[in-house]
Parts: C-alpha cells; sequence; structure tokens
C-alpha cells in the first residue's frame, strides 16, 4: 500500500489523528496525534478521505510517549492509546465532544467539563475476550486475528488472573467479570462451560446454562450500596467510574422534586443511589438488567418491608419507547452507545421535567441526541466527560438539559 506524509491538526472521534493530504482528502490516521508530522501508510481509499496507518513519527507531538504495554507491540487492539500522556487523553477526549457538538448539533461554545481524575491501570472489572485454543485473549486491531493475552495492564487484579491463567476449553468467547469491593468473581463462557479451569472461587456459568433460565449473579459496591449483578446484565466497568458517574448526575439534577425516571435503568444504579425517597421509576428492557433492579431499589429503599415491596413495583420491564409518561420533576437516561433516538427523545419529553440528565458513551450520538432535544425545548446547559477507559479513546459523558 502507498505512504504519504500528513501533518496532523485535530483528534477524529475513534481516536484517530486528522489532517489534509496531499491531495486535499481528509486523512484519518490511526496512531497519530494533534500537532504531529507523520508518515502512515494507506489502508483504504474513498472519494473524499484516506484512511491511513503510522508508519513513522517524523515531528512528535508533546503527548506521545513510549507504549509500555508489550501485549500492543503482539498486535493487541484492546487498548488504542497506549501512545498518548494520561493528563492528554483527557483533553483530546474533551476535544472529541467538542468538535462533535460543534460539528453535528451546531452548538457554537459548548461548556465543556472534565470530571474526576481515575487510575489508567488496573481498572477494569469486566473483559470481553475471545478464546483460541483454550487460551483468553484479545482481537489484533482492525483483525479478527487473537493475541493471547499473557498479560493485561488495564485489567483488575482480579480479572487479569482469570485472563491470563484461565483455560476456557473449546469456548470461543469469555466474558470475565468481578466485584472489585466484594471479591466476587465470576466468568461467562460461550457457547458451553465445558473443560474450563479457573480458581476455585470463580464461578463458571455457561450461555447456554442463561438460555436455559439458570440465574447467576455477582455484587459489586457503589457510594455506599450494594448491587447485584446478574452474569448478563450490564455495568460499568469500574466502580470509582460508576461512582463518578453518579456524582456528577446529582450536580446535574441539582435541586429538583417530583418523580425521578430512571430510564435505561439497567440494574438500577442511579435510581438506587439517588432516589433518597422520592418517587422513582425505572425503565428497562432487558429482563436480567430489570430483575436485578428491582432487587437494587428495593435494597437502597431500607429495611422496611413496606418500603421494598413499594421499591420492586417501581421497575417497569419494557423498551423506553413503550412507557407510558408520567409527569416528573426530572429524566436521568443512559441509553446504549445509539443513543436516544427520535423515538426515546419523544417519549422521556413528554415527562415535561425540568432538567434532564443524559449518560453517554458516544460523542456523535450526543450530538444527535442534543439536536433532537433542543428541537424539544431542551437547552443544553453543560457536559462533563468521564475518563473511564483509559489508553483508549472511549469517551463517557454526563450532559444536564433544561427546559426552557
Amino acid at each position: 500500500m502507498p505512504e504519504l506524509e500528513v501533518e496532523l491538526d485535530r483528534v477524529a472521534t475513534g481516536g484517530t489523528g486528522l489532517g489534509v493530504g496531499p491531495d486535499g482528502r481528509v486523512v484519518f490516521v490511526t496512531g497519530g496525534l494533534p500537532g504531529e508530522v507523520v508518515r502512515a501508510e494507506v489502508t483504504a481509499e474513498h472519494r473524499r478521505r484516506i484512511e491511513a496507518s503510522v508508519t513513522e513519527v517524523v515531528r512528535a507531538a508533546p503527548a506521545r510517549i513510549p507504549v509500555a504495554c508489550e501485549q500492543v507491540a503482539q498486535g493487541c487492539g484492546g487498548c488504542d492509546w497506549q501512545h498518548v500522556e494520561a493528563d492528554a487523553q483527557g483533553e483530546l477526549r474533551r476535544d472529541i465532544v467538542a468538535d462533535c457538538l460543534r460539528r453535528l448539533a451546531h452548538v457554537k461554545e459548548p461548556d465543556i467539563r472534565r470530571g474526576p481524575t481515575l487510575a489508567g491501570a488496573g481498572y477494569r472489572t469486566t473483559v470481553r475476550a475471545a478464546v483460541v485454543d483454550g487460551r483468553a485473549g484479545y482481537r489484533a486491531a482492525r483483525s479478527h486475528r487473537v493475541v493471547t493475552a499473557e498479560s493485561c495492564g488495564v485489567a483488575h487484579p482480579l480479572v487479569e488472573e482469570i485472563l491470563v491463567d484461565g483455560r476456557f476449553g473449546a469456548a470461543t468467547e469469555v466474558v470475565i467479570r468481578a466485584g472489585a469491593r466484594t471479591g466476587e468473581r465470576l466468568v461467562l463462557v460461550s457457547p458451553r462451560a465445558e473443560g474450563v479451569v479457573v480458581p476455585p472461587d470463580v464461578v463458571v456459568v455457561g450461555q447456554d446454562e442463561l438460555d436455559a433460565g439458570r440465574e447467576v449473579y455477582f455484587h459489586e459496591e457503589v457510594a455506599s450500596q450494594r448491587f447485584r449483578i446478574s452474569a448478563a446484565s450490564f455495568f460499568q466497568c469500574r466502580p470509582d467510574g460508576a461512582e463518578a458517574l453518579v456524582d456528577l448526575t446529582a450536580v446535574a439534577l441539582g435541586d429538583v422534586d417530583g418523580l425521578l425516571v430512571d430510564a435505561y435503568c439497567g440494574v438500577g444504579l442511579f435510581g438506587a443511589c439517588l432516589a433518597e425517597g422520592r418517587p422513582l421509576v425505572g425503565i428497562e428492557a432487558d429482563r436480567w438488567s430489570s430483575a436485578d433492579a428491582v432487587v437494587n431499589y428495593a435494597a437502597a429503599a431500607g429495611s422496611s418491608s413496606h418500603q421494598a415491596q413499594t421499591a420492586a413495583r417501581l421497575v417497569e420491564h419494557l423498551p423506553v419507547e413503550r412507557w407510558k409518561s408520567q409527569r416528573a420533576g426530572a429524566v436521568i437516561a443512559d441509553p446504549a452507545r445509539g443513543g436516544l433516538g427520535k423515538v426515546g427523545v419523544r417519549t422521556l419529553v413528554a415527562a415535561e421535567a425540568p432538567v434532564f440528565v443524559l449518560i453517554s458513551c458516544d460523542p456523535a450520538s450526543l450530538a444527535r441526541d442534543t439536536t433532537l432535544l433542543a428541537a424539544n425545548s431542551y437547552h443544553l446547559d453543560h457536559v462533563t466527560t468521564v475518563d473511564l477507559f483509559a489508553q483508549t479513546s472511549h469517551v463517557e459523558t454526563v450532559s444536564r438539559f433544561v427546559r426552557r
């Protein structure tokens, strides 16, 4: 493939460096940073853009550091920003969000703040890995090739031990999960848990067993609350990150009264931590997560049997788009990567809440949802970025919208 030399002036969604090639086309360079001049191998050409990968750094950015992880040298694609200094990673994430809001949502001067500093190593309490010949590993960058994990600097030690030393028989995939603050560990093996060798404290379940109805879960502690998390339920990848999201959401909510809507509530993280006795409804389509939310809401309600029974009736097990809107004091929404979309926005704004807090894991979907909310009389007040996934370009945000 041909090579080209290009100067990079900004960062694009997905963490690639962005510049203009010799022929005027935009060039997206994997492994490049703003302020650098690089030589890059062209990996794909399109009418208006070129995709390339760094082969040589001609002039390095101040934020560039040597890659310390040996797995990256073997081709591991799990962490795409191992070459970026820690504080610079946070600033680049902020730049990505700002760029999306300006270009896609036409917000001229978005108020974007940075959340608390979180540890950059040993933090991931959930890891999804491919399995080849019984060993777990990560996909190589832009490839189906699996790099066997001999170590993992971002995995929590409770997870790394299983990832490196575990043996998973004829499986094709394994999800390794741990409660960093409880010590509980669980592995979900696909398609079946046969021939699995892990430490004796680890609960092992096959995907076929879940499909047949077996209930398996572990626990994690966040903000003084204990959460039940089923094997197939989503939960944030680190408890300190979950606490950061809860704290920032509390700030974004401010002093609001009335019903609190916890949309896409998952296992009930925000409702359990923030309801504090006010009326609450959680909405969740996934059967495992909604069952967890019932348990976690009830536990947060306290020892009173009446409170617990009331809390257990607060979860509506259905897609958000089918929810029958009620007037609310505030809405919290934590949708999947695709965001709220037109129907989700239409359903939730019908609650006429004065404050709408949106947790997003994709800057482009945040920008699209910002446009949809603006069309429904919600003004973007501010956005806070949270560095949940150190060493990667992944961006998590908490945004406050106020109803005009």
